[in-house]
């Protein structure tokens, strides 16, 4: 009975130290993998050799425990969005807002780890995009800024883009997505507004006014004619026409005063004449 005691304990440890040995080993067998997932790179930082300058692709990799350690890089093409208050050629103040699609350089990833980190894009696009605006912007008045926005922004693009290479950064596009004025500005364009309306209603005076005028000298030139032509006509025939026209404007008033109920025509000598408003008699 003692026997099969002993053996049992025996076996027992035996176990356990079966147990612990394969659990030491699977720890160490965990310890030294490591995963790479789609659109990530690793850097592998070695404590004896320092960075090491080769770039890990996706999969899953060996590493001497302790001693090797595995950073993970995204290498996918990321949006970011930053504003900046920039002035113009003319000094007036613009609220631009800039927008970038960028990705790391996976060739120089040991450089940007070494020297920015895993996140390099926070530390560097905001400076270089502000820098970069702040230079283009002083170059344009801030008419220019929506009449030449094209070129604008392919100066904005063309600068950012050789300024992030310096960082080993790949920008796939630049956009400007947003551009404001100051307050002052939004008065100046308004006050430039209402002047040219006031501009264009001086011009159409002034055109209504020569053309009021050339009317009165036409006017003038045909009533001079008018008058000339009945001189002309009183001397060869004398005064008949001025007879003829006088009679009919007496005809006419003859028969303004005879359709009228409040007036009564009266004679008074050979000569006389007496008009009398019955109206008010009524």
């Amino acid at each position: 009975m003692a026997g099969g005691g002993q053996a049992a304990v025996s076996f027992l440890t035996k176990l356990a130290k079966v147990a612990a040995g394969v659990g030491v080993a699977a720890s160490a067998v965990t310890t030294s993998l490591y995963t790479v997932d789609g659109g990530e790179r690793a850097v592998i930082f070695d404590r004896f050799q320092g960075v090491l300058p080769e770039v890990v692709s996706e999969g899953t990799h060996f590493l001497i425990p302790w001693l090797q350690k595995p950073s993970i890089f995204d290498i996918r093409t990321r949006p970011h969005s930053f504003s900046s208050n920039s002035g113009t050629k003319d000094l007036q103040m613009v609220s631009l807002t800039l927008r970038v699609l960028s990705r790391p350089d996976v060739e120089r990833l040991p450089e940007i780890f070494t020297s920015l980190g895993l996140d390099y894009d926070e530390k560097v696009l905001p400076s270089i995009g502000n820098e970069v605006l702040k230079a283009v912007v002083a170059q344009f008045n801030a008419d220019q800024l929506l009449t030449e926005r094209p070129k604008v922004s392919a100066l904005v693009r063309d600068s950012l883009v050789k300024r992030a290479a310096e960082f080993n950064i790949v920008l796939d596009d630049v956009a400007i997505t947003h551009l404001a004025y100051g307050h002052d500005f939004a008065q100046a364009v308004e006050k430039k507004q209402v002047a040219q309306q006031e501009a264009e209603r001086s011009k159409f005076l002034v055109a209504r006014a020569e053309q009021e005028r050339r009317a009165a000298i036409v006017r003038a030139e045909g009533e001079s004619e008018s008058a000339r032509l009945i001189s002309e006509a009183t001397a060869l025939v004398g005064n008949g026409l001025i007879e003829l026209r006088r009679i009919e404007a007496a005809k006419e008033i003859a028969g303004v005063l005879a359709r009228s109920p409040n007036i009564s025509y009266i004679p008074s000598g050979q000569n006389g004449q007496m008009l009398l408003g019955l109206g008010a008699a009524r």
